[in-house]
């Protein structure tokens, strides 16, 4: 099943990784990390609620005036 990750830098260090077609939220130290342990974390998911995966998102950008 080919799913989305959404990966952006933690405050922290490391990544936060997202999957919007779960909503499984996870983070790893590395992109790699983040993305195995968000493989981890939806597999769990789908084992629990095989039917609650939603259609691929529409990823895009938008840009916001600062004052």
């Amino acid at each position: 099943m080919l799913l989305t990750a959404v990966l952006t830098p933690a405050e922290e260090g490391g990544y936060v990784a997202l999957n919007p077609e779960t909503g499984t939220t996870t983070q790893g130290e590395t992109v790699q990390e983040a993305i195995a342990n968000l493989q981890e974390a939806t597999a769990l998911y789908l084992e629990e609620f095989p039917a609650h995966v939603g259609a691929h998102p529409l990823v895009t950008t938008f840009e916001v005036a600062c004052a």
